[in-house]
């Protein structure tokens, strides 16, 4: 019985001394993933206007932009590969690299910070110009007291008529 045993497992050895491995020598030989792989998402931060339609539409919210401090930031762990940031894109700029994030022992975040991006033009207050609105205010009050002056003539004209009436009777 013991024979036997050692009859198959010498066959086994053998074939195994003699063919190619069955793995890949991974770091020597990175894995080349095929089409359509999606991987982890890449952003050309020149392109980006950090418009922030890709935070909002990412379903984690993994992604987080910040205009004001022109940054855009991405928690990778938190990233579930899904592709929709990319869709949304109105300038391109993001797309899904072939190759997975590096496992780590932490979950950390990349941030990538804008700097040929023009700072905010600032609108100056708006304010109202003094003559025209004064006038604009003014002719509705001349009209309120013109329609005043006019009633109050129109009620002392019948008063006046009822004296006279009575100063010939």
């Amino acid at each position: 019985m013991k024979n036997m045993n050692t009859m198959k497992f010498t066959g086994t050895v053998l074939k195994n001394l003699f063919s190619k491995p069955a793995t890949r020598p991974y770091p020597e030989q990175p894995r080349e993933y095929p089409d359509r792989t999606r991987g982890h998402v890449e952003i050309d931060i020149d392109t980006c206007v950090l418009c922030g339609l890709c935070s909002r539409k990412c379903p984690t919210g993994a992604i987080t932009v910040d205009r004001a401090g022109k940054t855009w930031e991405i928690q990778r762990f938190g990233c579930i590969q899904c592709g929709c940031c990319v869709e949304v894109c109105p300038k391109k700029c993001l797309s899904m690299k072939q190759t997975y994030t590096q496992p780590g022992d932490i979950k950390k975040s990349e941030s990538f910070l804008k700097t040929n991006m023009p700072d905010p033009v600032v609108k100056p207050a708006v304010k109202p110009a003094a003559p025209a609105a004064n006038a604009s205010a003014a002719k509705p009050a001349a009209q309120a007291n013109a329609a005043t002056v006019n009633t109050a003539q129109a009620n002392a004209a019948p008063a006046a008529n009822a004296s006279e009436a009575q100063d010939k009777a």
